[in-house]
């Protein structure tokens, strides 16, 4: 009787044994596998790496293309609105509120470019717009009524001038009814649509100030306009579009 106790029992020890020993094998197997296949990974990213740079008959690797954006602009000198419009050139005009009704149809604007005055329900979104694909002058003027700065540029203007006024755009502005400083913060930069006389403008609600020549000095200008005249207009803290 107790030898056949003890024969179970050892039995019993061998197949717990076995199938542990079974496990430990299967487990290594596996990670065999995933390191083996982790290698074969690692070597085909870098036959595809190597295929990439050597291709086109092992010539020079292409340069990234520049953004635009990335044109440098010369460093602020001049904050005061007065004498940096005066060391540029530019003038200042401030205008009487022309009414804002809402009108579904085309507007004459008693200033050019327009700065008040019945406009479209929908104001144009901030941002920068192609030349060719700004908004109607009615979206912008509902946009002006909501605080924004537009920098509008003269049909014509040169690709590099247009880059250096991407560049303007993209500087922070820190706002009166945001005091977070954000690039872009609440701006427009189009080409001009009116037939504008100057070679430059921005405009905000009420007030414009225009440039007659594009020249190094305009941008210190450009900036303390924004700086006094964003979010300065009735309906500054509205929504950009309607929800």
């Amino acid at each position: 009787m107790a030898r056949r106790e003890e024969e179970k029992r050892r039995r019993r020890e061998e197949r717990v044994a076995a199938e542990q020993a079974a496990a430990q094998a299967a487990k290594r197997r596996r990670t065999l596998q995933i390191v083996g296949g982790v290698a074969l990974a690692v070597v085909a990213v870098a036959l595809i790496v190597v295929a990439v740079t050597t291709s086109g008959g092992g010539g020079p690797k292409p340069k990234p293309t520049s953004n635009a954006n990335d044109v440098k602009l010369p460093a602020a000198k001049i904050t005061d609105l007065n004498k940096a419009a005066a060391a540029a050139g530019c003038t200042l005009h401030d205008y009487p509120d022309f009414g804002n009704q809402h009108v579904l149809t085309p507007v004459t604007y008693k200033t050019n470019p327009p700065t008040s005055g019945p406009h479209n329900p929908t104001p144009a979104s901030d941002g920068i717009y192609d030349p060719g694909k700004e908004p109607a002058k009615e979206n912008l003027v509902h946009a002006l009524e909501h605080g924004r700065v537009e920098i509008q540029y003269r049909p014509g203007t040169s690709p590099t001038q247009i880059a250096q006024l991407k560049s303007l755009f993209d500087e922070s502005l820190t706002g009166k009814t945001n005091q977070a400083p954000q690039a872009g913060y609440k701006k427009l930069l189009f080409q001009n649509g009116t037939n504008m006389p100057y070679a430059v403008a921005a405009v905000a609600w009420q007030h414009v100030i225009g440039c007659s020549s594009f020249n190094p000095r305009i941008f210190d200008a450009l900036r303390a306009f924004s700086v006094k005249y964003v979010d300065t207009a009735p309906e500054s803290g509205a929504i950009p579009f309607p929800e």
